[in-house]
């Protein structure tokens, strides 16, 4: 098969929004999902001046999406080397070896997908006595409920310091991955296949927090206190989100409602679901559910940011209630509740 020699002057969101417009509306739907607002907006935007681009360009954009979706699918199925075989005999050597090089660099290659057949405790008996930086990299590909049941049984200085190399990890070289994952697979035993999960950072460790007992939280959260307070303060505000409050029962809910602005809660839900909407005007008076409704209407242009913002205060007001012991936020597997 022929190469077709790719125009790299068009940049990557120009080449997303070609994507999204050559898959049509109901597809892209679909991706719109998994995106943030931001690249939403941005992608919008993007699309609305697609004028500019010329047939040649989308179909050398489309070629190179092509090329790169068969890349990863072969990745996936049979691994690297077979990868680099069936591609080197589609394309070419050349232009095998730039989507494989591509693939890598986008961290598409996923890693550590064995552990997912390992129980949390063989994991934890091998990792215990690694470097914090290799129990970090480790536990970044595990799903975060298992990784909080390893942290939680990690010695205390070292939950401490694999929390902070979590919180900054972004990428690492494949080299590194690999020869930690060729390391783990001779140590617990004769295992194959390989694939992966996002690595790292601090929407990671919300998770894992989320889940994490609350005494392993506290202890946590004041050592790192000490030192990084906006790390703890971040995490924070991504432990509990606005969607959670229906998980919240009814006298909670009416509790929080009870400290919170009523112009925030206003704002808050001027972009909330039918579910949270509900859930907040079901435990209000029908005066007070009146205010806020009649507030709402009066609201025009209001920005996701102010929202957010708004979302965010009411976020703080029910983590100082958990912490002062009138709210519960559910963590973990759900306690059996006592009557």
């Amino acid at each position: 098969m022929g190469t077709t020699k790719k125009n790299y002057s068009v940049d990557s969101i120009t080449k997303a929004a070609s994507i999204i417009i050559a898959l049509g509306s109901d597809v892209s739907s679909e991706i719109y999902k998994y995106l943030r607002d931001e690249e939403i907006e941005e992608l919008s935007y993007q699309i609305t001046k697609m004028d500019s681009i010329t047939p040649q360009q989308t179909q050398e954009i489309m070629t190179e999406f092509y090329e790169q979706c068969v890349t990863q699918k072969i990745i996936t199925e049979g691994g690297e080397p077979y990868a680099q075989d069936i591609l080197e005999k589609a394309f070419g050597k050349e232009r095998a070896a730039e989507l494989m090089d591509k693939i890598r660099k986008s961290g598409s290659v996923q890693a550590f997908e064995f552990l997912k057949k390992v129980d949390y405790k063989t994991v934890l008996m091998v990792i215990q006595n690694e470097h914090p930086q290799t129990i970090a990299l480790i536990l970044s590909y595990m799903a975060p409920d298992v990784a909080s049941k390893i942290l939680s049984e990690l010695p205390s200085k070292l939950q401490v310091s694999v929390f902070q190399r979590i919180a900054a990890l972004d990428r690492t070289s494949p080299e590194i991955i690999k020869i930690v994952e060729n390391i783990l697979l001779k140590k617990l035993g004769s295992m194959a296949s390989v694939n992966t999960i996002d690595v790292g950072g601090v929407n990671y460790l919300a998770e894992v927090m989320n889940n994490i007992d609350m005494k392993t939280e506290k202890y946590i959260f004041d050592e790192i206190s000490t030192t990084s307070p906006e790390l703890v303060d971040e995490i924070k505000k991504r432990m509990f989100v606005f969607e959670d409050i229906v998980r919240l029962d009814n006298m909670e809910i009416q509790c929080f409602i009870r400290e919170c602005d009523t112009k925030d809660l206003a704002v808050a839900l001027k972009a909330a679901s039918a579910e949270i909407s509900d859930a907040i005007f079901n435990n209000m008076s029908q005066r007070q559910k009146e205010s806020i409704q009649t507030d709402m209407q009066y609201l025009h242009n209001i920005r996701m940011h102010d929202v957010e913002e708004a979302q965010q205060r009411i976020i703080a007001v029910i983590r100082k209630l958990e912490e002062a012991g009138s709210i519960v936020i559910t963590k973990g597997e759900k306690d059996e509740l006592i009557l």
